[in-house]
């Protein structure tokens, strides 16, 4: 089994996602995009210095331990006016960014990342990035629509670009644990339960042309230990269904409760018709936090807030989340 070692704690600011809200109250360890306004000496009422929402998610964690830090870009977001919109507007220091993690071949999870790996190598001297992803990231993609043709999805940067703007490539199918031990992302994610099938309709190209590819299986999950609550889980889209998520968490950690999950959950569109399983099959996480946001819809977040009301911590635009 793989090692992970625990950590004081972990900070993760949301630099992109769907939604943004600095209105409804948050519990104690999340603090709101306004709340780090107030806090960095803005008035409340400075709206040319807020955000902006778009479709996509991008994270960034600080893990602690002792008088040490390390900090992990998460995806960037679907383009590069709203991340660098964001990253300035929230006054995040890129050059403490040691490694990068994308979490899957979606372009609204990668669109931007050209631009992070320039703004991160301008602040730290120009040293190349540790760069952890997976060889079925880069296949064209598209989505088969009701006529049998199929649209075709913008790509992620190829490893060709990513070399050439100063990512260091790790291309596995196997976990990685990096950073003294601190962080672990997943292999690829065993399909368990009965319901949660991927992605209706995605195909790939290949060079016999558009084949299925409704499994994502370049998705995975990026983890911390903190000590005291357990593993925060972070699940970009969680196209192999979040359930399958948590199962393969606690199989590979056996012994560390799952205290948080937090991302995109995927129960929009076609899949909100497996919002019901989905509820049922967290319950026996007994998760602490979900903090859910991006895709994963309004029918499923109302279902969540009806199941989870003292879990659900949905994301947004300039959130922290500290556990």
């Amino acid at each position: 089994m793989p090692k992970i070692e625990p950590a004081d704690k972990v900070d993760i600011r949301i630099l992109v996602d769907n939604a943004t809200d600095m209105l409804s109250s948050n519990p104690p360890f999340v603090e709101s995009e306004g709340a780090s306004l107030v806090r960095r000496g803005f008035k409340l009422n400075a709206y040319k210095c807020l955000c902006c929402a778009v479709h996509g998610l991008s994270c960034l964690l600080t893990v602690h331990r002792g008088s040490e830090s390390h900090t992990v870009l998460f995806d960037t977001g679907p383009e590069d006016y709203a991340f660098e919109r964001n990253v300035t507007r929230l006054g995040v220091d890129l050059g403490a960014v040691e490694s990068i993690v994308l979490s899957h071949g979606h372009a609204d999870h990668a669109g931007a990342m050209l631009l992070a790996l320039g703004m991160i190598r301008g602040r730290n001297g120009g040293r190349d990035v540790p760069f952890y992803a997976h060889p079925g990231m880069f296949m064209t993609r598209g989505v088969r629509q009701p006529s049998g043709k199929v649209r075709q999805m913008e790509d992620v940067p190829s490893l060709t670009d990513l070399t050439d703007f100063g990512a260091a490539m790790v291309v596995t199918t196997e976990p990685q644990v990096f950073h003294e031990g601190l962080c672990y992302v997943s292999g690829e994610i065993p399909r368990v339960t009965d319901f949660e099938r991927g992605f209706p309709g995605q195909m790939r190209r290949t060079a016999a042309g558009w084949e299925p590819d409704e499994l994502l299986v370049d998705e995975r999950w990026l983890a911390v230990n903190v000590a005291g609550k357990g593993l925060v889980v972070l699940s970009a889209c969680s196209h192999a269904g979040i359930v399958n998520v948590c199962k393969n968490a606690r199989a590979v950690f056996p012994e560390t409760p799952i205290h948080a999950v937090l991302g995109g959950l995927h129960l929009s569109g076609p899949n909100e018709a497996v919002i019901a399983q989905t509820v049922e099959g967290l319950k026996e996480f007994n998760l602490k936090t979900i903090a859910a946001g991006h895709c994963t819809g309004w029918r499923a977040m109302a279902a969540l807030a009806n199941a989870f009301p003292d879990a659900l911590s949905p994301t947004a635009v300039g959130k922290q989340f500290t556990f």
